[in-house]
């Protein structure tokens, strides 16, 4: 538990004096307390930010509450800002962030009452609202100059990054376990090229840049409690980056069947019935802005974020599980693991996946027309 919690709660702008704390979520990175209020309405989450993984406060959360603020300004329109937007209360020095006496960071955000989030998708309908959170995210911030944020992780969805990490890794060998994880390192150099064609395409200016999620794992969206979508959270990494970021790494949490870290690699399967909601859900909300090239790209998405997390849990293990929260010796090895296979699935299944991409466009495409044509 955190030392001196009353003062670190004293920096913030909020109401009330007795509260009870305690730790909230399941996330990798922040450490997260919720902050009730004993008597009022009104609760909160505390964050310490992980200053080894963002080493810049001051961008990230000169980000988050720009992103925020340009979201409630389009949610005004048509909906609830303060229920749909995550809102970021500021210290009584004017910052949205504090730094206590052990160069600890700490933020703090409303705490939306009566929403749930959930590790893995289980209904369609969850996953077709997962597909129209991330969707409309992306419309709503499509307006949006990307080189008005500050990269908070230089490079953090460049694969050719992650490989030079990886061999860097592999090089030093800190720890000793380079040569427990051989087929591993195989299997990822088999496929590094083919993983890089999004950066070339990118450089060559076939997609266009925009501000995108980066982390878009189902547990980052929060359902109400009729299990429709309400607020999009975790905007730590929320840069610039290419539209089949965010929809491959939603599809790698959605489509599994499994846990991201499953040690079972035979339970790995596809839910294909799940991807199909996900995509309608996805494509009705992108379908505006969305280029011929980036409606192409997203299957190449699909394919790269499970390869790029295996990567990134390969060189964590190598240098001695520093970046990854772990829960037991070799849980980095295990997620590696996982997504190999989760990868391996993919590939089997990519015609498939990429005829349902096109039937759902083409739907949406006629379905567009025959509107058009009855006005």
């Amino acid at each position: 538990m955190i030392n001196n919690v009353p003062n670190i709660i004293a920096q913030f702008n909020i109401q009330g004096s007795d509260f009870k704390v305690s730790p909230f979520g399941s996330g990798h990175i922040n450490d997260t307390y919720l902050v009730k209020t004993l008597g009022l309405g009104q609760d909160y989450l505390l964050q310490k930010i992980n200053n080894y993984v963002f080493k810049d406060v001051k961008g990230l959360m000169d980000n988050m509450v720009y992103i925020t603020h340009h979201l409630k300004q389009k949610v005004a329109a048509t909906g609830n800002p303060d229920k749909e937007v995550l809102t970021f209360i500021n210290c009584k020095n004017g910052k949205y962030y504090y730094k206590d006496d052990d160069d600890n960071y700490w933020r703090m955000t409303c705490f939306l009452q009566n929403t749930k989030s959930y590790d893995m998708v289980t209904t369609g309908k969850q996953a077709q609202q997962g597909g129209i959170a991330f969707g409309r995210f992306q419309y709503l911030l499509c307006d949006m100059k990307p080189d008005l944020l500050v990269e908070v992780i230089p490079d953090f969805l460049n694969i050719e990054h992650r490989l030079a990490q990886l061999t860097n890794a592999i090089k030093n060998d800190k720890v000793g376990r380079l040569k427990e994880v051989l087929p591993e390192l195989q299997f990822i150099k088999s496929r590094a090229d083919d993983m890089k064609l999004l950066l070339q395409w990118g450089r060559e200016g076939i997609l266009p840049l925009r501000v995108t999620h980066n982390d878009t794992k189902f547990n980052n969206i929060l359902l109400d409690e009729h299990g429709n979508i309400q607020c999009v959270i975790d905007l730590d990494t929320v840069m610039p980056g290419y539209v089949a970021y965010d929809f491959g790494d939603a599809i790698r949490s959605i489509i599994n069947t499994a846990a991201e870290d499953e040690a079972d690699l035979g339970t790995i399967l596809l839910d294909i019935p799940l991807f199909k909601k996900f995509t309608r859900g996805y494509l009705s909300q992108t379908f505006s802005f969305l280029t011929g090239n980036e409606l192409k790209s997203l299957m190449k998405g699909i394919l790269l974020l499970p390869y790029m997390q295996a990567v990134r849990f390969l060189t964590d293990y190598l240098d001695g599980d520093v970046y990854y929260k772990t829960r037991f010796a070799g849980h980095n090895l295990q997620r590696t693991l996982a997504q190999m296979q989760l990868l391996k699935m993919l590939e089997l299944h990519e015609d498939k996946l990429t005829g349902i991409i096109e039937k759902e466009w083409l739907l949406l495409s006629n379905n567009r027309q025959s509107d058009g044509a009855a006005l």
